[in-house]
């Protein structure tokens, strides 16, 4: 037995600071979209008046996919839910190929027959930036703030068009958009050249009430390691949300691969894998 005043053995600290957030593993894509629509679904019927602020792209196209399907079954479900889009190409008109508003239209808020009065848009063949921000942050100001923001992680670790060394108390606004941006598979198929993107700034981001975090993928893996296990720095945007204390991870396996285990033992949504 040590003597009575002998030193106490050292602590050991986890070797994982596990962030705050929830954080949930599915086996796979589809399984991942099932979830998030689930959830979605279960804060609209919190909120019947919830306002949701939409990324875009191949990471929330199931998902919304799956909403519009809800819908058709249950036509008092989106009846009075807000719509507020995330962010558009520069330059591309609604109805390009390439554009977010046509993603939008297309695979939701057309599906759910969303009128002008509950939804907000970024236009992006405006020839007025300055003034194209000025009205969505007054739309912003007036209806906000988003009770839930749906994003996708970026490439570069980027939140919308918020790039590398944007600035975290940024509102909406232009923004000069990086190569890794600009190879985006969205801009294959765009009609017109596009350099920059108009975009909710990090702020209206950060004063979302809940977030949910998309990351399907092996090949967001390594940027999804960035973000769960490194620290706050501009040079990854996406990780300002260890500032936010409402963030749930929805990532499948392939994701998740580089992840330790002890991020998902108290998630019972999780799958062991």
């Amino acid at each position: 037995m040590p003597p009575a005043n002998s030193p106490s053995p050292p602590r050991h600290e986890p070797a994982v600071a596990r962030p705050r957030w929830e954080w949930l593993r599915l086996p796979d894509p589809a399984a991942l979209a099932g979830t998030v629509a689930d959830r979605v679904v279960a804060e609209l019927r919190a909120k019947p008046e919830l306002l949701l602020c939409l990324a875009t792209g191949a990471s929330t196209l199931r998902t919304y996919e799956l909403l519009a399907a809800r819908a058709a079954k249950d036509e008092t479900l989106f009846a009075r839910a807000r719509w507020i889009k995330l962010d558009e190409w520069l330059g591309l008109a609604a109805d390009d190929p390439a554009s977010c508003e046509l993603f939008l239209q297309r695979v939701l808020l057309g599906p759910l027959s969303v009128p002008p009065s509950r939804y907000c848009g970024w236009e992006g063949r405006t020839t007025d930036a300055a003034a194209e921000c000025r009205r969505i942050a007054a739309w912003l100001d007036r209806e906000g703030p988003v009770d839930l923001q749906i994003l996708g992680l970026g490439a570069n670790g980027h939140l919308g068009f918020n790039e590398p060394g944007a600035a975290a108390d940024s509102g909406p606004h232009l923004a000069q958009l990086s190569a890794t941006s600009l190879a985006h598979a969205m801009l294959a198929t765009a009609r017109d050249p596009v350099s920059c993107g108009l975009t909710l700034g990090l702020d209206d981001i950060m004063r979302s009430r809940r977030i949910f975090l998309l990351v399907p993928g092996v090949h967001k893996a390594e940027q999804l390691r960035r973000l769960a296990l490194g620290g706050e720095s501009p040079d990854f945007p996406a990780s300002i949300l260890h500032r936010h204390p409402a963030v749930t991870v929805f990532c499948d396996a392939a994701a998740a691969a580089h992840l330790p285990e002890e991020f998902f033992a108290n998630s019972p949504g999780s799958e062991k894998i």
